[in-house]
């Protein structure tokens, strides 16, 4: 059973940085993407950032030099550092997990992926 669980949610004043983990139990798939979206209230969810088995990211437009997904494999944790937070970073944010490097390759993450987290809320402030 794949256990996905976020931490380090807060508020913060735009321009500053938060980090983002999520412990991952039960994922034993040697072929994998991991990823992180945000939803904020009204919006459509948005895929962040992903990374496959190979070690390839992917980010976001909207994030790309300011957010680093990277992961610990000896600590079953994925991370998402986040600098230069701005207001519009303001959402809950979801770690995912996906059983192919392929849903990272083919950009299909994005629509999101079999095995969610419950969130952790972020806020920037202005």
């Amino acid at each position: 059973q794949v256990q996905l669980v976020e931490s380090g949610g807060g508020s913060v004043q735009a321009g500053g940085s938060l980090r983002l983990s999520c412990a991952a139990s039960g994922y034993t798939y040697h072929s994998y993407c991991m990823g992180w979206f945000r939803q904020a209230p009204g919006k459509e969810r948005e895929g962040v950032a992903a990374v496959d088995s190979d070690r390839d990211t992917h980010y976001a437009d909207s994030v790309k030099g300011r957010f680093t997904i990277s992961q610990d494999d000896a600590k079953n944790t994925l991370y998402l550092q986040m600098n230069s937070l701005k207001p519009d970073d303001t959402a809950t944010y979801y770690c995912a997990a996906g059983n192919s490097w392929y849903d990272c390759y083919s950009g299909s993450w994005r629509y999101g992926l079999d095995f969610w987290g419950k969130g952790t809320l972020v806020t920037i402030s202005s």
